[in-house]
């Protein structure tokens, strides 16, 4: 999902689209069209058996429908009379399978309760738009259940793993981008603000922090924590611009 809305946003921006890579983009899109019904370990790459995580079948959703536009573009090998359907078909798995009225939102998974800050990337990643009420529904139900302040746990539920672990700095910084996408300014610039008083002398981060101490945990400096800043960052500015 990644790749081919970074792709579809650099043809979007006027940049022409390798041939090399137009094949390979079909290609993986008839891959996803044949596996996206299989169980996986989701993003984080847990340990416990595999699951129908629900933001791996959002990326599913977003590379088959992302492929389906350069096709009609002419930039890819035409192949939308099976992708196009393929797509539908994810999106109708999640919306029914990977959503919980009684909490309002998106769910880490098919048929559970639980919650995942990587459903932020629904939005981040246009899974669907980034206000709409299921959305909006997320955004709060993670910041209410995985939320420290402006710090998120990124899930709640079995991962196969001992212990515990802090703040994931990255999913934080997702969630200022999430908050600026959907155009609640105010608050994405007050977290925004309160994580930036949380860097190192330097203004680095790791890739957790202990929400009780401030003390940094894991990888040091952390690159996605980095980049999920640079992105948020950039999302408020836009969104700033466009109020």
């Amino acid at each position: 999902g990644h790749l081919f809305q970074t792709v579809f946003l650099y043809v979007e921006r006027g940049f022409d689209l390798d041939s090399d890579l137009g094949t390979r983009l079909a290609e993986t899109a008839d891959f996803v069209c044949r596996i996206w019904r299989e169980p996986d370990r989701g993003l984080w790459e847990v340990r416990s058996e595999p699951v129908h995580f629900t933001q791996s079948k959002m990326m599913c959703f977003v590379a088959l429908d992302r492929v389906g536009r350069l096709a009609a573009a002419g930039l890819v090998d035409d192949r939308r009379a099976r992708w196009l359907p393929q797509a539908q078909a994810v999106r109708e798995f999640v919306e029914t399978r990977c959503w919980s009225e009684e909490k309002g939102s998106y769910t880490r998974s098919a048929g559970s309760a639980e919650l995942d800050a990587s459903l932020l990337l629904g939005s981040l990643l246009q899974y669907c738009s980034p206000d709409s009420q299921r959305m909006l529904g997320t955004i709060d139900a993670i910041r209410c259940e995985l939320g420290h302040g402006p710090f998120l746990e990124r899930y709640t539920g079995e991962d196969g793993l001992a212990g515990e672990e802090g703040a994931f700095l990255a999913c934080s910084f997702w969630l200022v981008e999430a908050l600026a996408r959907a155009g609640r300014l105010d608050e994405a610039a007050e977290t925004m603000e309160e994580l930036l008083g949380h860097a190192n002398d330097v203004g680095l981060y790791a890739e957790e922090l202990d929400p009780g101490t401030g003390e940094f945990l894991g990888n040091f400096p952390q690159g996605l924590t980095h980049l999920a800043l640079v992105s948020a960052a950039a999302a408020f500015e836009r969104a700033e611009k466009q109020a």
